[in-house]
């Protein structure tokens, strides 16, 4: 690379008329580049030659054009003339030998060639329709022009969450309930396939159902609040698919297999959905990467959001470019800071930080203690007759385990910012370590409930109890508890953003307006949008989901019709009673930083599903896997009926064998790919160093400019 841009800058110096081009010359060869290269050449001489370079020689003019018309006859008959990053001119001189070129081929590349464009034409027509059909395209349209594309980027992220309930929901209707309401009503010939088991005691059958709640009105309420009486046996929970089969005419509908396979395929396509999106926003984010020295020019030229269209929101972002800027000079001291600290100033702040760390740890643990507490006394509790309590009493004791974890919610986040401030980290540190932990306590307070009823639901202290293998006698139908504890955790979530809207954003919304001269509500201050926290709460609420969907089938559809709501509740308190946070979060700016948080829900979802089908036994007394001890069987029952050469075939790529050569096939891969992306990167800084190299071209250019143009001054006439 050094020889050829040494070659070029030869090049460009050669005398060729009289002395002022040898000036030029020696004016060039002073350009730092040229000096750096000249020193580099020296100490890599023997360097092989003929590697590829940035710049390449260019010896003569006509060498030029023929470069150029190569160029043209490879590519324009292959590429679309938009792509070009040219004026108008050049682009119809390409047109018109594009055109030309069309003449000299064969009927089938003529065809082959209109036959592209046509469906490149009515892909991006297709492409533009859609855009006009998107969910709420002009609500965040209005919400990017107000308020930015930090808070527009939380909008779209809720909207991707409605079309992704709204896609699982689809899955689950056409492979579960579909069927069962085909029969059910007898739209087609078919009946239901009940499959009795001798092996089965029969005291893992006993399911009795009370059928008071729709004697009161508060009972009515309760039930329908808590998902119990006449709600349990409806289609909304598990213990309504008690069915082994649908037969019809021509074959035998396998519904136990299509329940478990329906939920594997909604979580897996949950995974690729999140994992796609997730990669674009890594790329968009590895391209703006930017080293410190980069970044003060970068806000200060480039930082500016050209969406904003309101004067106030206009004010909010030149506050926010002015804390982004102070945030990196702080960071800059930090470092500082950091550089000069003593051995003993180490030591002091490292034993302090793990002081605090040990401070979290206890307070997380006393949280999940609390959730164990509240669940093992509601589960408890909850079994009473309901005319022997008033309805508060019912209701709070229903509701208990949800009022602990969203107490929890809400204290947390307060103790560790107030906590992080000790701890001596950067302000960008700061935001980070916090958002982990909150989101660590939001999304690890669902799977302490869920193991928490898992351990009640298993344990037994006697041998009439272990018959079933699970605690038949409190929980016979334990799926149905488990969906109701999720459909409890749904609707007490929405209940609680309604309420926060309406009775505290709204009122302080007021008093800010019309009683601003009181100093306290001065202080007080507009509630500000906090796209973090935000997401943090629709992110536990679609984990609640993915979590209860397999206990609470048309739990997906429920989140939808929450997701909707909260849309509309949380533009109206945008445009009404917030105003964008003066310190934003960084990464609010990306889907990235929300998709990261939403696959971190969908791995801790695993855990208790995956748990719960293959470890906890299934129900004898209601679901699709009665005749099954737990629900992952179906799928070994299935692979048996399946001719020996298929079983021969799952067995060996499910076994050992097969698992270490694949594992160490993808290591070998990922290896590959963490080279090359080291590659990429080594370009990367080759690129930028260029860059740090023409800009001091530039710097001396202007500085030799400014002394030539003064000594043209001062030159006398």
């Amino acid at each position: 690379m050094d020889e050829s841009i040494s070659t070029y800058y030869t090049h460009l110096t050669v005398p060729r008329e009289d002395e002022h081009r040898h000036l030029n010359m020696t004016f060039l060869q002073e350009l730092p580049s040229y000096r750096s290269i000249v020193r580099r050449r020296a100490s890599i001489l023997g360097r092989d030659k003929t590697r590829g370079s940035l710049l390449k020689p260019a010896s003569s003019d006509h060498k030029a054009h023929l470069e150029i018309g190569k160029l043209e006859k490879e590519h324009v008959g292959s590429q679309s003339i938009r792509k070009y990053a040219l004026d108008i001119s050049e682009k119809r001189r390409l047109r018109e030998i594009q055109e030309a070129q069309i003449k000299y081929l064969s009927d089938w590349d003529q065809w082959k060639q209109y036959s592209t464009k046509s469906w490149k034409k009515f892909i991006e027509e297709t492409k533009e329709l859609a855009s006009h059909l998107e969910l709420w395209r002009n609500d965040l349209r209005s919400i990017e022009g107000k308020f930015g594309t930090g808070i527009q980027a939380y909008f779209a992220f809720l909207r991707f969450l409605v079309i992704l309930n709204l896609v699982i929901f689809i899955i689950i209707f056409l492979f579960i309930l579909l069927p069962i309401i085909l029969t059910k009503y007898k739209i087609t010939d078919s009946t239901f396939l009940i499959i009795p088991s001798s092996e089965i005691d029969l005291r893992c059958k006993v399911y009795t159902m009370n059928s008071t709640g729709l004697i009161y009105f508060y009972t009515y309420m309760i039930d329908l609040l808590s998902g119990t009486g006449f709600l349990e046996w409806t289609s909304l929970f598990y213990g309504h698919y008690t069915v082994d089969g649908i037969k019809f005419k021509t074959f035998t509908y396998d519904l136990p297999l299509a329940y478990l396979l329906s939920t594997i395929a909604y979580m897996s396509l949950s995974l690729l959905w999140i994992v796609k999106r997730s990669v674009e926003g890594f790329k968009q984010n590895l391209v703006r990467s930017e080293e410190q020295y980069q970044s003060y020019c970068n806000k200060i030229f480039a930082g500016w959001d050209f969406c904003i269209t309101d004067q106030t929101t206009a004010r909010l972002k030149h506050s926010s470019i002015l804390y982004e800027l102070k945030t990196d000079l702080e960071e800059e001291r930090i470092r500082q800071k950091i550089a000069e600290r003593t051995p003993e100033e180490t030591l002091r702040i490292y034993s302090l930080r793990l002081l605090l760390n040990t401070v979290v740890v206890a307070f997380l643990a006393s949280c999940f203690y609390s959730i164990y507490v509240a669940t093992v006394f509601s589960q408890e509790h909850m079994k009473k007759e309901i005319n022997k309590m008033v309805f508060g009493e019912n209701l709070l004791i229903l509701y208990l385990p949800s009022i602990v974890i969203t107490m929890a919610n809400f204290i947390t986040p307060l103790i560790f910012s107030r906590i992080i401030h000790y701890e001596d980290y950067s302000p960008a540190f700061e935001i980070r370590l916090t958002l982990l932990r909150c989101v660590f306590m939001r999304l690890a307070t669902i799977c302490v409930l869920v193991l928490t009823l898992g351990s009640k639901i298993t344990y037994c202290d006697n041998e009439d109890c272990r018959v079933c293998g699970y605690n038949h006698k409190l929980y016979p139908c334990w799926e149905n508890q488990v969906g109701q504890e999720m459909y409890k955790l749904m609707i007490f979530d929405l209940i609680i953003n309604l309420a926060v809207t309406i009775f505290i954003e709204f009122p302080r919304k007021l008093l800010v307006t019309h009683c601003s001269n009181w100093k306290l509500i001065r202080c007080w201050g507009q509630q500000e949008f906090a796209i973090p926290d935000n997401v943090l709460g629709i992110v536990y609420g679609q984990t609640i989901c993915w979590i209860g969907s397999f206990f609470s089938p048309l739990l997906p559809a429920i989140a939808t019709v929450k997701f909707i709501i909260i849309f509309y509740v949380k533009e109206i308190s945008l445009m009404y009673t917030c105003r964008p946070s003066t310190r934003p979060f960084r990464a609010s700016n990306s889907n990235f930083f929300f998709l990261l948080v939403l696959l971190i829900g969908l791995s801790l979802a695993f855990i208790p599903l995956g748990i719960s089908m293959t470890h906890i036994p299934s129900s004898k007394a209601c679901g699709p896997f009665t005749n099954f001890n737990t629900s992952w069987d179906a799928i070994p029952k299935t692979v048996s009926t399946f001719p020996v050469a298929l079983q021969t075939l799952v067995h060996a790529v499910t076994s050992e064998a097969f698992a270490v050569p694949f594992f160490i096939v993808i290591c070998l891969i990922m290896f590959y790919f963490i080279a090359l992306a080291g590659a990429h990167k080594r370009v990367v800084v080759q690129l930028r160093q260029q860059l740090a190299v023409e800009s001091r071209d530039k710097h001396y250019l202007v500085r030799r400019l400014t002394e030539l143009q003064e000594e043209t001054r001062n030159r006398p006439s």
